[in-house]
């Protein structure tokens, strides 16, 4: 919606096709509670945020990239405000922050615990008032069209009616988030299934730093729903079953910062305290605790309505009276869509991306706390703008030409329908791929058991030609379009397993327990994972460095 508001403001002649698998209010920026980072205080400054996102990056973001981020980001909530969002005030009147993990100050501005639902709000609210954004609901794009090395627009199959359509443009901007559900625990809802990221990859895009998977240290046992970082970012502790605050007692690298520490040590030190005995049982496995109980019923009201709601309805647990409890749980991807700054797709011209599809590459190694939607905000306006300067000068193509392609589509997916004989289900498929995803790719990895996951997600590929569904309808058909996702995840997750068992270090989010040390000598760069039919084929990008030098991350 951001890239699409800049697109029609930058020109008073062009549309945009707003195309969306689900009505835009769905979109799952609905579920951030924490806030968006920007600078706002005079204790803070652009050099401090710049330095933290590329020391949370672990040295891998671009610093390039990352100096227009933090100069962009306050223009953008600010701009944002002015559009209706509500931030949260202090008394005086000023927009209020708080602390989040890896920040070296009070930067994340909030809207209570609700700041993906009033951040959404106010964009789709503000896109209305533009009647050149026309929108597309429920229509999921199967295929990006691509003629001459151009992209030319998109298949979409319409899930009321089970049509496929061309929608065609002469720029396209995927803005279609991670693939978090190519994991079995994740805070991602059920449409996170990386389909922007498949359809560039199938397109001759490459898929750069796939390997790093952020874990979010504090999600629900059982549900993966998260327990915002704002609730250490207002003072919660995180606790063993002894009680003891052992990010403060044991060293785990987060030094004095404890529980603001970034994502990754933090979902490191719970995984260790459970592995040594110190976590509590539970039929979802071991936890940890984070407790609230001493920040008093009016703060976690007036602060963290939404945190108490879900902890009461999904863990029958009032944090006001106990502590919740938490493990770490898949939450973000750092790697996807590769983007120049201006946020144009590295092969197909025209082909732009923003936001958790695309990797820019803000976040590096290890994304910070509350970056992620002030990114969706600065590069969906600048790809927005740069698919607006392309699409002048570009040329419409042969538009009976292009049909053709959606007519290869209509067949293609008309022949999943009540598709018979091949024995292989949807949840066979998805399970053992979420189940070998978190074998060799979750929070401490090793090199046989990447090589595992690498191996049975190659045979998952092989076994989803074997498919059968069982609804042949055409109105709302699910069945049909779970079929594409899975297909999309396998994609993700193949780039995901091989770019992970390429690397034989740790750095950020991957974490390798037979590689334990950062190697800048031998793999300070982006990985590529290039779409082969043989298999995926690796390169390598350099990074762009700047003022500040590689050195040893700690806190």
């Amino acid at each position: 919606m951001r890239a699409a508001i800049a697109a029609v403001e930058a020109d008073p002649d062009i549309s945009v096709a707003l195309v969306s698998k689900v009505y835009p209010m769905r979109s799952h920026t609905v579920s951030a509670e924490g806030g968006a980072a920007g600078v706002a205080r005079e204790d803070d400054s652009l050099e401090m945020h710049g330095f933290d996102t590329v020391k949370g990056s672990d040295f891998l973001g671009d610093q390039d990239v990352i100096q227009y981020f933090v100069e962009h980001a306050p223009k953008e909530l600010t701009r944002l405000e002015h559009w209706g969002c509500p931030w949260s005030r202090n008394e005086d009147g000023s927009v209020a922050t708080r602390a989040f993990g890896g920040m070296s100050t009070k930067r994340t501005w909030y809207a209570a615990d609700k700041v993906g639902f009033h951040m959404l709000h106010s964009l789709f609210q503000h896109s209305l008032r533009f009647d050149r954004i026309v929108r597309y609901d429920e229509q999921f794009v199967t295929k990006l069209i691509v003629d001459g090395g151009q992209v030319r627009g998109v298949t979409a199959l319409d899930i009321r009616e089970g049509v496929v359509r061309c929608i065609l443009g002469r720029a396209v901007v995927l803005c279609t988030g991670g693939a978090g559900k190519i994991f079995p625990f994740t805070t991602n809802g059920n449409i996170k299934t990386g389909d922007g990221m498949a359809l560039a990859y199938r397109s001759g895009v490459p898929l750069k730093d796939m390997e790093f998977v952020q874990y979010h240290p504090t999600g629900l046992p059982g549900t993966g729903i998260l327990i915002t970082e704002a609730t250490r970012g207002e003072g919660g502790h995180v606790k063993n079953k002894d009680g003891e605050r052992f990010l403060v007692t044991r060293d785990y690298g987060v030094g004095k910062k404890a529980e603001l520490g970034p994502r990754d040590m933090i979902s490191r030190a719970i995984v260790q305290e459970i592995e040594a005995g110190r976590g509590i049982d539970s039929q979802y496995g071991q936890y940890a605790l984070l407790d609230l109980t001493h920040l008093g019923e009016e703060k976690i009201d007036s602060r963290l309505p939404m945190v108490r709601e879900l902890c009461k309805i999904y863990a029958g647990v009032d944090p006001v009276y106990e502590p919740i409890p938490i493990r770490p749980v898949v939450h973000y991807m750092m790697g996807g869509v590769d983007v120049d700054i201006d946020g144009k797709a590295n092969g197909v011209s025209g082909l732009f991306a923003a936001g958790e599809t695309a990797c820019v590459s803000l976040n590096g190694a290890n994304r910070l706390g509350s970056n992620s939607l002030t990114e969706c905000l600065v590069f969906g306006a600048r790809s927005g703008l740069s698919a607006v300067n392309f699409a002048k000068g570009a040329s419409a193509g042969d538009d009976a030409a292009l049909a053709k392609v959606g007519e290869a589509e209509q067949g293609r997916i008309d022949a999943l329908r009540g598709k018979q004989g091949g024995g292989e289900t949807l949840a066979g498929i998805r399970g053992d791929m979420q189940k070998a995803m978190e074998s060799g790719c979750g929070v401490y990895r090793e090199e046989a058991t990447m090589q595992q996951t690498v191996r049975d997600i190659a045979e998952l590929e092989g076994r989803y030609a074997n498919l059968s569904l069982e609804d042949s309808s055409k109105v709302f058909n699910t069945e049909i379009v779970a079929a594409l996702e899975l297909e999309n995840m396998l994609d993700c997750a193949r780039a995901v397993s091989n770019s992970a068992a390429s690397r034989n270090e740790s750095r950020g989010a991957h974490t390798r327990r037979d590689a334990t040390a950062r190697d800048d000598v031998n793999f300070l760069y982006h990985t590529l994972c290039h779409f082969d039919p043989a298999g995926p084929r690796l390169d390598k990008k350099d990074v762009t460095l700047g003022r500040w030098e590689p050195e040893e991350r700690k806190y």
